[in-house]
């Protein structure tokens, strides 16, 4: 898919930054609409259709933390990315756990932006790998990674793009240990503290979505990595 067809939210208060950011982007080829707060950023997210938003985290009337959890309740699939002053460890967890794929803090260059956006991107809108398994099965679950559906008896869960990642590499992985460090390299791009933190938080939710089953394990192998059991 082109540039030109991603349609991009993008919510900042700053106004300096906001209007540069959009032109920019639209520079790039992408569809980029501007939203000074969180209340004007989901109006327009209902009315219109897009691929990925950019939230700041800290704006006024609305939060960037609760536009992404209401966002969120209706599509859990389009990838959010977070802009941000704060630093702390705490924060981006936060950010992680209202379901963030990527977390920028303030100052940042705008070719890192672009580079990160068309990283999520292609994962989630441009996979083409024929050759790859997209669907798995295990237990009572049906796992689609294309769609990003895991299916139970009891209903379906729309997975984020990084639990899918994450849930494709332990499928492709079944009953085999699966490295950290690997798993934080290929997923989230390098293994920092902070990033291991943000991995701990997704193999929780991936752990709930598996609950129904107890055939099904997700363990956490200490010192080594992750490894999804099947008795």
């Amino acid at each position: 898919m082109d540039t030109e067809k991603y349609s991009v939210l993008l919510a900042e208060d700053d106004e300096n930054l906001g209007a540069l950011l959009r032109d920019y982007l639209i520079a790039k080829g992408y569809n980029c609409t501007l939203t000074r707060n969180g209340d004007e950023a989901l109006t327009v997210f209902f009315k219109k259709g897009f691929h990925i938003c950019i939230l700041d985290v800290m704006m006024p009337i609305k939060d960037g933390i609760t536009l992404a959890k209401e966002i969120r309740k209706a599509n859990k699939q389009i990838p959010l990315i977070f802009l941000t002053a704060k630093s702390m460890k705490e924060d981006k967890l936060e950010g992680f756990q209202a379901g963030a794929d990527d977390y920028m803090t303030k100052p940042f260059s705008m070719e890192e932006l672009l580079m990160r956006l068309k990283a999520i991107t292609r994962r989630v809108y441009e996979s083409d790998k024929k050759n790859e398994t997209d669907e798995f099965a295990f237990g009572i679950y049906e796992f689609n990674y294309r769609l990003q559906t895991l299916k139970a008896p009891s209903g379906d869960n729309k997975l984020t793009s990084k639990e899918a990642d994450l849930l494709k590499l332990l499928c492709e992985n079944l009953n085999s240990t699966v490295d950290r460090n690997f798993a934080l390299k290929l997923i989230w791009g390098d293994d920092s503290y902070f990033n291991a933190r943000s991995m701990d938080v997704y193999v929780t939710k991936l752990r709930k979505y598996l609950k129904e089953d107890t055939s099904i394990e997700l363990l956490n192998i200490h010192g080594k990595g992750f490894r999804l059991v099947t008795k």
